[in-house]
């Protein structure tokens, strides 16, 4: 409905959206509507419907960064209309996205140097940088099967059975065994003794995590190391570990810069982190970093042109926002 306003210009008009028939008769839910209503009117009645949510500087159970400072804010909207996949067009932000890679790499004692460039990628959130992680050793494993002239049909991966739902699903997803070492009264982490018993030939990775779900515990990720590398040794065999620093991964390196959890350990392969959890940032942002180019197979790596020179891309998504 539109009516005048004495204090508006001449010739002006606005709407009052609740004296409007829009809010008085009631509109489709599931279906596209007949019609349309004037932009002021679906905002107000999608703000009002919001407004049902939580507080999100009230929740402290999604595991999501719920306040950032106002630049960072801008600097979000400023660039929330580029499709950062188009590296061609958008060089700064892409280069931008390799610094950050580098500078987590670094955090977490990749073994390059100052001026060698670090393998690892911005991702949705951990779920997406834990199936790119998985898909790299899960592809490395049956390489290696390949070669041996071995059957590469029957992968599995070690966790507990603490994990966050994302490892459920890549498990699932792509077709891989999920041997959960079982919890116990008292300890409620994974215990790596235990981890490495479940271990056989066709284990890709055994996953640790630097932050549970659960309590926010950190397994034991240099015991399982030491452990993983005496039982390859007796073996032959060459399984690797990933670190899940989803939720640990940007606090241990600045509290307790003495424990021995990242690259520092020569079987961590890979490791995952989530941003928006205590990278203080909204969501969703993750990053998955590899130790070297060799942990990284080169035909998961797309190579496009269609956008412009060649890019290399490996995601699970193409279009990609801010």
């Amino acid at each position: 409905m539109v009516i005048s306003n004495a204090s508006s210009s001449a010739g002006e008009a606005v709407y009052s959206t609740f004296s409007s028939r829009y809010v008085r008769e009631e509109l489709p839910r599931y279906r596209m509507p007949s019609g349309s209503i004037p932009k002021e009117a679906a905002y107000q009645i999608i703000s009002d419907e919001l407004m049902l949510d939580g507080n999100p500087r009230l929740n402290l159970a999604s595991f999501v960064t719920t306040w950032m400072e106002p630049e960072c804010g801008k600097l979000m909207m400023d660039s929330v209309n580029k499709n950062y996949v188009d590296m061609d067009e958008y060089p700064v932000t892409t280069e931008l996205q390799n610094r950050c890679v580098n500078m987590i790499a670094h955090l977490f004692n990749a073994p390059i140097g100052e001026d060698e460039t670090a393998i690892g990628v911005s991702t949705v959130g951990s779920s997406e940088a834990i199936m790119l992680a998985g898909l790299a050793f899960k592809r490395k494993w049956a390489n290696k099967m390949k070669e041996q002239g071995k059957p590469c049909d029957k992968p599995n991966i070690v966790t507990g059975a603490n994990v966050q739902v994302c490892w459920e699903k890549f498990a699932r997803y792509f077709e891989v065994e999920l041997k959960e070492v079982k919890l116990t009264e008292g300890y409620y982490v994974m215990d790596p003794k235990k981890a490495v018993e479940m271990v056989d030939e066709n284990t890709i990775c055994v996953a640790a995590i630097l932050g549970s779900t659960l309590t926010g515990e950190y397994e034991d990720v240099k015991l399982l190391n030491d452990l993983l590398v005496a039982k390859n040794k007796e073996t032959g065999w060459d399984v690797p570990i990933h670190v899940d620093a989803a939720s640990g991964g940007f606090i241990a390196p600045f509290l307790q810069p003495e424990l021995e959890w990242d690259f520092r350990l020569p079987l961590v392969k890979s490791i995952n982190v989530s941003g928006h959890k205590y990278g203080l940032v909204y969501p969703g942002v993750g990053w998955v970093i590899w130790r070297s180019k060799a942990d990284l197979p080169d035909e998961l790596i797309f190579h496009i042109n269609y956008l412009g020179t060649d890019q290399p891309t490996f995601t699970l998504n193409f279009s990609k926002g801010q």
